[in-house]
Order: structure tokens, then C-alpha cells, then sequence
């Protein structure tokens, strides 16, 4: 396990492959269990790195590489994640609560009960991702692309849909009270047992 904090790390020594207590920052490292609180990893290129259980709260992972990166029982909460490729990325159990996933690629994602409450998500592409019985409370996904995401049982209390992509979405059991989703696309999406309370629905119009 690395031991403290990481931070100031170039984007030179990414490219090299930067090592940081016998650890190595390239794609496939073994960084299970790692303390990389607050650490600058800002365009590092970790595609299919184990990141289990990894500490990664407050760091700045803007466009960085993780497509394919084991990233279960992550702690992300706080963390800087725009623009970055986490496509097919594993990131059940993940906290990521307040993180900034701007116009991040999630697509085919795997948040199977991760914690998103607060996450922003605007533009970002959660096409085919599975957010199955995940914490989207008060979430903002203005403008996201959630095209067939699999959101069964997953908690959308208060989230922003505006604009959002649902088209073809699994929303069984989905609860979306008091959800905006003013223009938001739901074309052929499973809306079964949803609740919509008091949600704000594409045309406008509050859900009784």
C-alpha cells in the first residue's frame, strides 16, 4: 500500500511511467488499496489499473485514462474527474459523492450501487453503463447521455435530467421524485414502478 499523500506529479512522468514507492503510474499498475488522496494525476494514463479499495478523495484526475481500471470500493469523493475516460471502467461500491464527472466518458461503466449523490454530470456519456441501485440523489446529468444505462432500482431524488439522453433507459423501480427531466429524451424507456412524484416531466409538466 502506498503510504501518504501524492501530489505534483508531471505530465512528463506520467508518460515515462512514473514510480512512487515501488508503484508504478502506467496502465495496468497494481495500485489496490492505494493512499492517493488530494494526488495530481491530472491526464495520468492508467487504463485497466487495480485501483481497489484505493483512496482517492479530493484527487485531480481531469482527462485521465482508466477505460477498463478497477476502481471497486474506490473512495472518489471529491475528485476531479472531467473529461476523463473511464469507459467499461468497474466502479461498483465507488464513492464518488461531490465528484465533478463533466463531459467524462462512462460509457458501459459498471456503478452497481455506487454513491454519485451531489456528482456532477453534465455532458457526460453513461451510454450502456450499468447504475443499477445507485445513489444519484440530487445528481446533476443536464445534458447526459444515459442511452440504454440500466438504472433499476437507482435513486434519482431531485437529480437534474434537463436535456438528458434516457432513450431506451431501464428505469424499473427507479425512483425519480421531484427529478427534473424537462427535455429530457424517454423514447422507448422502461419506466415500470418508477416514481415520479412531483417530478418535472419532458414537456414541462409536474408529475401528480
Amino acid at each position: 500500500m502506498i503510504q501518504g499523500t501524492v501530489s505534483r506529479w508531471s505530465l512528463w512522468g506520467y508518460r515515462q511511467g512514473m514510480e512512487v514507492n515501488g508503484y508504478k503510474l502506467e496502465p495496468g499498475a497494481n495500485l489496490s488499496g492505494a493512499n492517493l488522496t488530494g494526488a495530481n494525476l491530472s491526464g495520468a494514463n492508467l487504463s485497466g489499473a487495480d485501483l481497489a479499495g484505493a483512496n482517492l478523495t479530493g484527487a485531480n484526475l481531469t482527462g485521465a485514462n482508466l477505460t477498463g481500471a478497477n476502481l471497486r470500493n474506490s473512495d472518489l469523493a471529491g475528485a476531479n474527474l472531467a473529461g476523463a475516460n473511464l469507459a467499461g471502467a468497474r466502479l461498483t461500491d465507488a464513492n464518488l459523492t461531490d465528484a465533478n464527472l463533466t463531459g467524462a466518458n462512462l460509457t458501459g461503466a459498471d456503478l452497481w450501487k455506487a454513491n454519485l449523490r451531489n456528482a456532477d454530470l453534465a455532458g457526460a456519456n453513461l451510454a450502456g453503463a450499468r447504475l443499477t441501485d445507485a445513489n444519484l440523489t440530487d445528481a446533476n446529468l443536464t445534458g447526459a447521455n444515459l442511452a440504454g444505462a440500466d438504472l433499476t432500482s437507482a435513486n434519482l431524488t431531485s437529480a437534474n435530467l434537463t436535456g438528458a439522453n434516457l432513450t431506451g433507459a431501464r428505469l424499473e423501480g427507479a425512483r425519480l421524485r421531484g427529478a427534473n427531466l424537462e427535455g429530457a429524451n424517454l423514447e422507448c424507456a422502461n419506466l415500470p414502478g418508477a416514481n415520479l412524484e412531483g417530478a418535472r416531466m419532458p414537456d414541462g409538466t409536474i408529475h401528480d
